[in-house]
């Protein structure tokens, strides 16, 4: 049973399954309440296998009995403190070089050991759900570097999505430290792991990821409440859910309608009926179906129009000898939303929502020689569901492939309204910050790694103040008013539009060029590493390595480093021609594959952008249109997806898009 699941992110709610449900609608409100044991007591993150930042204080913390003495001893060092009133302590070890591993002992009424330690780098990974992918959903394109994982001084430690509405948690609510293995490393963010295997091999020092985010999230669930108080409207919007009774009885209320939706759904399901065969069955007789093409969605394709609820769609595939009798793999793209899939009436996958890719593993012996039947049951929450374009649908076995695009059966099961709305308890202004990042705050960080924005398209126009409050704000809050803070511009997505047209996602890219004002910031452009359809492209590899460059400039000192592709910097116009000037233009600006310079529009008074020329002149563009004689605005790149932007530097990073005007003409 799949349950539905509201996000900031999406035009519309999608659905989990029920763990999902679980922790979307009950998330986590309990604090780590104070142990009046005589027991010293270690949060959860000083723990077994840590890495501790180097090169500076570094802060061991926990509880203990009111006024217990506390004894620390470290690679030498020996430290004492007593607990406070409120059971509190905290002992601050002097800067440590690199090295481990090492034993760390700590003595009151009891002793912990904590063995395995390394001192190195330590990052802060948080945003949303592009920082939270996992390499498991890289294995087939990075099989190679999955295989060579092993590297235990690469670690990384995941704190649980917790939230809180009320005061912050003490404590993260799990976790532990593990290092990198070609197993252990399927959990490891992607774009941290790609991002600390580089650290690791330049500097040759430990590295410790703390995996600190949730997808879906907006900018505003990670502020603090002191940093909240520079925007009402979000303090209004927390305010709301402030009484725990209350927002227990709307989870309730919500959790049932949800749970009466798929009720429903089941019960009037035909395919499903009792009394009779189901639509699943390899043998169930279809020859009164109608067909249509996949990929590709029913509302684009069929009578069925945009409907929700349940259609049930068939396949017969011929199977050669040679592929039965081993595993198998079933690719079915993404879907768009739920699934049940059956190959000759067996479950062989399902999935809860439409942003995972359908990678299901086949058991020897589902698959037969000759005819075979691959049934898929869709749920579609709300809007247009069906088979997500461009993407791989096939069955792979033996070294065989079968091509499953092309006529499938169709048949509509049940129809309802779309699915009820729920309220992300955890997206609310300040909710993810007391729940995952105060408890984590004493920890020593060399710097923070951030990857979010998609969540906060349509309302850009705060984003840029949010973002410069969330780090001066975690910056206050760790006590490291330098601490680096590196992130992602928002990579291309959505179809391509021919036209120059307004657009969201670009609104989120130019304020987060903006932030670059924001001392000690760096941002890794991806424009070039997206994919059109799909919100979690894979190519973390890119985006790791450009987090890489960044670090090294701002967190590292290499002043030499070329961190960043061209960023504007000034315009000046010429009857019809502008000249933009750049900085980050490293060793000199080119056109990426040749040709000419694509993705550059202008704009007269009138504000109407329609497309230029552009050229390369030493250092700077030209832009011009013979259709706007009196250019007053300029943009590049401006779009969801600006397919063919090619404006480099010559170490082969890419120009951030932006918008310009020699007057306040545009925001």
């Amino acid at each position: 049973m799949h349950f539905l699941f509201s996000s900031p992110l999406l035009s519309r709610p999608v659905t989990l399954g029920r763990q999902g449900l679980v922790l979307a609608l009950l998330g986590s409100y309990l604090l780590a309440p104070t142990d009046t044991k005589a027991q010293v007591r270690l949060p959860k993150l000083v723990s077994d296998g840590m890495v501790l930042q180097r090169d500076t204080n570094v802060n061991i913390w926990g509880w203990a009995a009111p006024g217990e003495k506390v004894a620390l001893k470290f690679n030498g060092q020996t430290h004492q403190t007593a607990a406070g009133k409120d059971g509190k302590w905290q002992i601050s070890l002097p800067a440590l070089k690199a090295g481990g591993p090492y034993q760390l002992d700590i003595t009151a009424s009891n002793r912990i050991t904590l063995k395995d330690v390394l001192v190195g780098d330590v990052w802060l990974l948080s945003g949303q759900s592009n920082m939270e992918t996992p390499m498991s959903r890289l294995r087939d394109k990075f099989p190679e570097v999955i295989a060579q994982a092993a590297n235990p001084r690469i670690r990384q430690y995941e704190v649980p999505m917790a939230y809180t509405l009320q005061k912050p948690r003490t404590d993260v609510a799990g976790g532990k430290w593990i290092a990198a293995d070609p197993q252990t490393v399927l959990q490891f963010s992607a774009v941290g792991y790609f991002f600390a295997k580089e650290i690791n091999a330049k500097y040759q020092v430990p590295v410790g990821l703390i995996k600190d985010a949730v997808g879906g999230s907006p900018a505003e669930a990670w502020l603090s409440a002191d940093a909240l108080r520079q925007f009402p409207k979000y303090v209004q919007q927390a305010d709301k859910y402030r009484d725990s009774a209350q927002v227990a009885e709307l989870r309730r209320r919500e959790g049932a309608a949800v749970t009466s939706w798929y009720q429903r759904l089941y019960q009037a399901d035909q395919g499903e009926a009792r009394g009779q065969q189901k639509w699943s069955a390899a043998e169930y007789d279809a020859r009164g179906w109608a067909t249509m093409n996949v990929p590709g969605y029913w509302a684009d394709q069929t009578p069925l129009g945009p409907v929700n609820g349940v259609v049930w769609f068939r396949k017969e595939v011929e199977v050669p000898a040679a592929m039965v009798g081993q595993p198998a793999r079933l690719e079915l793209g993404t879907l768009v939303d739920a699934d049940s899939t059956y190959i000759n009436g067996q479950l062989v996958g399902t999935t809860g929502y439409q942003y995972p890719p359908r990678k299901y593993e086949v058991k020897p012996g589902v698959l037969k020689a000759g005819k075979n039947v691959v049934v898929v049951r869709l749920i579609s929450n709300g809007g247009r569901g069906g088979f997500t374009l461009d993407k791989n649908y096939q069955l792979r076995a033996g070294g065989q492939t079968l091509d499953l695009r092309g006529p499938w059966q169709y048949k509509l099961g049940a129809t309802l309204p779309p699915t009820p709305g729920t309220t992300p308890f955890q997206f609310q202004p300040g909710a993810l910050f007391n729940g995952m990042i105060a408890p984590v705050l004493p920890y020593a960080l060399k710097g923070v790694l951030w990857y979010q924005g998609e969540s906060n398209a349509g309302r850009a126009q705060d984003y840029q103040a949010l973002m410069t409050s969330l780090i001066n704000d975690w910056r206050t809050h760790f006590q490291r008013p330098d601490l680096p803070f590196l992130y992602v511009q928002l990579a291309n997505f959505m179809a391509v539009k021919s036209e120059p047209s307004e657009s969201g996602w670009a609104e989120v890219r130019e304020a987060q060029r903006r932030t670059l004002a924001v001392p000690r910031t760096g941002m890794a452009v991806a424009l070039d590493a997206g994919e059109w359809n799909d919100i979690h492209p894979l190519d973390k590899q890119t985006v790791g390595h450009r987090l890489a460059l960044a670090a090294q400039q701002v967190a590292y000192g290499e002043k030499k480093v070329v961190a960043s592709g061209p960023l504007y910097q000034s315009m000046q116009v010429s009857g019809n021609k502008v000249t933009l000037r750049f900085s980050s233009v490293g060793t000199g600006l080119q056109v990426k594959g040749g040709g000419p310079l694509k993705q550059f529009a202008v704009a007269g008074p009138d504000k109407k952008f329609v497309w230029a020329q552009a050229r390369i002149d030493g250092n700077t563009v030209v832009v011009w249109s013979d259709a706007v004689p009196s250019p007053v605005a300029v943009r590049y790149a401006w779009a969801d997806n600006p397919e063919g932007a090619n404006l480099y530097n010559k170490e082969g990073l890419p120009a951030s898009s932006f918008q310009a005007s020699v007057a306040p003409v545009l925001p």
